[in-house]
């Protein structure tokens, strides 16, 4: 779903709704992203050959960085639930060497373990039952394959962005994430809640 303004509680109209309306300036409003998107792939550790899931793409900022880490011989999918954010990444020219669809990232159209990895920026917040959600990512995933739920910025930024306190039932905190991700056959391996960053790298049990 890419990076947002976590405001908008998920819910597939609403959504659809905020993330249409503000794709064609959508890039503009985070224009230094790019090389935090860079580094949350490379920590991501993909292989030539492997095959990766951009799970709410957004406008396809990680998209390029995954082409160019699995290689020619791998594959990128990238999955969004708003046609016109899709419809940016193409414009972008991030399309390239990837394969894009309109999709629920809670409801992939994809067979079970086809995947070495899935890339999730601004994803976990706005699914409807985060656990479900993270059951879906793996049911997609091959044992032993990775997960990466990422930010540009750590939560407390985020929240002091939009004036608001850290809530205390936050998925992405640490004590929260880590039972979710084993309830949905993921082991948490790290967790970096930074200013500048959100990064949190899980293997698939």
């Amino acid at each position: 779903m890419d990076d947002d303004d976590r405001s908008t509680e998920y819910d597939g109209t609403r959504v659809l709704e905020f993330f249409t309306e503000r794709a064609a300036g959508w890039d503009a409003r985070f224009p230094d992203d790019g090389p935090a998107y860079d580094a949350a792939v490379a920590e991501l550790g993909l292989f030539p050959g492997d095959t990766v899931l951009d799970a709410g793409c957004g406008t396809g900022r990680a998209l390029p960085a995954l082409r160019a880490a699995v290689g020619r011989q791998g594959t990128v999918v990238g999955v969004n639930l708003t046609p016109a954010m899709l419809e940016v990444a193409v414009l972008a020219g991030r399309h390239r060497g990837a394969l894009l669809t309109v999709a629920d990232a809670a409801r992939l159209p994809l067979r079970d373990g086809v995947l070495d990895a899935v890339f999730a920026a601004g994803l976990v917040s706005h699914l409807p039952d985060p656990a479900a959600g993270l059951r879906e990512l793996a049911r997609v995933v091959r044992p032993g394959g990775r997960l990466a739920l990422f930010h540009p910025v750590g939560r407390a930024a985020l929240a002091a962005r939009h004036g608001r306190p850290l809530g205390p039932d936050d998925p992405r905190a640490e004590p929260n994430l880590r039972p979710l991700l084993a309830a949905a056959g993921w082991r948490l391996v790290s967790c970096a809640d930074e200013e500048h960053r959100y990064f949190a790298l899980a293997v698939r049990d």
